[in-house]
């Protein structure tokens, strides 16, 4: 009862929070919130490096909207002496002075800001006519650019180099501008080789958010197609970092694509390793190597290797804990989403959960309204998603119905449409079990049209749409039977190639068998769980 009354007066405050930052105006707000303690030291610094600037408005600015849970503009007009006219003006002024506080802050961390400033500076010297000083500079860019593969820099620090070589005498060799030649055709090839992998990857990825997993030999034909026409020829040993992972990533979203989740853990298996070979990476890309951990950990939830998926979470969150992964604010958001996603997986598996929601619905709610502002719609939807397939495998089927209104009433039809297919499923089934079922023709109806609309209406689906227009008519002594006819009519399309989708995203089966059993579904699939386990050490000790 404390969850839902605490839910229910954040929910009030994420919705205005949600609200405001629609508004252009809330950005230089949204950026204060995400300084850390030394990002807002080091800005006073930078400001007050002018001693005139420690009593500007500008300061005064920020300093009240620091102590700010929501921007509120009548606020700052009443604490400051800021005019309404000025304010517009000065809230872009200290938007530029925060961003080039944290630029200067975060150079050394970030080599392609490094190679940028050197190729500030190498212009500015080349204006001046110090062709040679500016050589130099642009020298050192290219070291920096060569290390990390900054191939796209690289080659503007190529191009500018030539420039130099070609127009003025800077005492070169005269194999100089052949050298930067054929380095600036290599560069050209190998940027364009990366990109076509890149464009692979990305175009996968978009038709994975819009329509998930094949649903028909038509969808499979198209991804395989797809696939074959636009993966450049490549000899793996000569590819270089981003080319490999870039190639990981496109493979491991083709099967992903097509549920050959054998293939999508070898290609996800991979991906991690690449990073574990380029140790440095794992600062340079962070974002790429949390992504691949969690597509390495989703492909062994969804092959149901219990062990391996423990191990591989429990290196993932002890990388995380010792600081091996750069640690900043887009990283957080993606640690979060992934630490709890996979271990709201981990009691899935295990049947666990009511210990689920105990330990792991708190401090997710209260981590959730730190990140709120920032996370992208479709991550949201996953994790109300998540987080109702574990009230539900609780019993808790008000809550259940309270997180998947929230998928259901969104207003972005394009974007994962299979979640929001399976999230009327699933309503259906806790509006069932909870009672309220007073409009369940309605209920049934607008599920069916949705499905119709997406063009997902296939055999799975319609049983078990079918299963609950006709439960109206059965007698309740002729319930136990009907639930035995759909399960034992899904049974046969458990491992179909396109049918089985469906019971990757709702267990339907063991649903089925808890009312055919009288058990609770938590009880069901714990029991399977441990029965799986006792077979693994029995096989163990022959």
């Amino acid at each position: 009862m404390k969850i839902i009354t605490y839910f229910s007066i954040y929910q009030i405050k994420y919705n205005y929070r949600i609200t405001m930052s629609n508004n252009k105006s809330n950005h230089l707000f949204l950026l204060i919130q995400t300084l850390s303690k030394s990002e807002k030291r080091n800005f006073k610094l930078y400001a007050n490096r002018i001693r005139i600037n420690k009593h500007a408005k500008f300061m005064k600015l920020f300093q009240v909207i620091s102590k700010m849970d929501f921007y509120d503009e009548k606020k700052i007009l009443e604490d400051t002496s800021i005019r309404k006219v000025q304010l517009s003006n000065m809230k872009s002024h200290l938007y530029k002075q925060i961003l080039i506080s944290l630029k200067l802050q975060h150079t050394d961390n970030n080599y392609d800001i490094k190679i940028r400033e050197y190729l500030d500076i190498a212009k500015i010297l080349y204006n001046k006519g110090l062709y040679i000083q500016s050589l130099k500079f642009l020298g050192k860019a290219k070291i920096i650019a060569k290390i990390y593969e900054y191939n796209s820099i690289l080659l503007e620090l190529v191009e500018f180099e030539k420039m130099i070589e070609s127009q003025h005498i800077t005492r070169s060799l005269h194999s100089k501008s052949g050298e930067l030649a054929v380095e600036s055709k290599e560069l050209i090839e190998k940027i364009q080789y990366t990109n076509a992998l890149s464009n692979l990857s990305l175009e996968l990825y978009g038709l994975y958010l819009k329509v998930g997993y094949v649903r028909n030999e038509k969808d499979k034909i198209f991804i395989e197609t797809y696939f074959r026409t636009n993966i450049p020829k490549f000899d793996f040993k000569k590819l270089f970092f981003y080319e490999k992972l870039f190639l990981h990533q496109a493979q491991v979203w083709y099967h992903y694509i097509r549920q050959d989740f054998i293939m999508c853990y070898r290609s996800s298996y991979k991906w991690v390793e690449l990073f574990k070979n380029h140790k440095k990476a794992k600062k340079i890309a962070p974002v790429s190597y949390l992504k691949g951990y969690h597509y390495l950990l989703g492909t062994l939830f969804y092959l149901n290797h219990y062990s391996k998926f423990t191990d591989v979470l429990k290196t993932f969150e002890k990388e995380v804990k010792n600081g091996e992964i750069l640690i900043n604010e887009n990283t957080k958001i993606l640690i979060f989403m992934y630490t709890y996603t996979n271990r709201i997986n981990k009691h899935y598996m295990e049947g666990s959960f009511s210990e689920g929601v105990q330990k792991i619905i708190p401090s997710l709610l209260i981590d959730f309204k730190k990140f709120s502002n920032r996370l992208d719609y479709h991550y949201i939807m996953v994790l109300y998603y998540k987080i109702a397939c574990l009230y539900f495998g609780s019993g808790d089927n008000l809550n259940t119905i309270r997180y998947l209104l929230k998928i259901i009433e969104n207003k972005k039809k394009n974007l994962r449409q299979d979640l929001q297919c399976f999230a009327r499923l699933l309503h259906l089934i806790a509006c069932y079990e909870s009672g309220l079922d007073e409009n369940m023709d309605q209920k049934i109806q607008s599920a069916y049209k949705f499905f119709i609309q997406m063009d997902d209406w296939y055999i799975v689906q319609k049983k078990i749409i079918y299963f609950f227009k006709n439960l109206g008519n059965v007698y309740p002594h002729q319930i136990k039977c009907q639930f035995k006819k759909l399960r034992d009519k899904l049974i046969k399309y458990y491992h179909h190639p396109y049918e089985k989708r469906t019971f990757l995203y709702l267990d339907i089966i063991s649903w089925l068998t808890s009312k055919i059993e009288n058990k609770s579904i938590e009880i069901i699939i714990k029991e399977k769980f441990l029965k799986k386990k006792k077979t693994i050490i029995k096989s163990f000790f022959k």
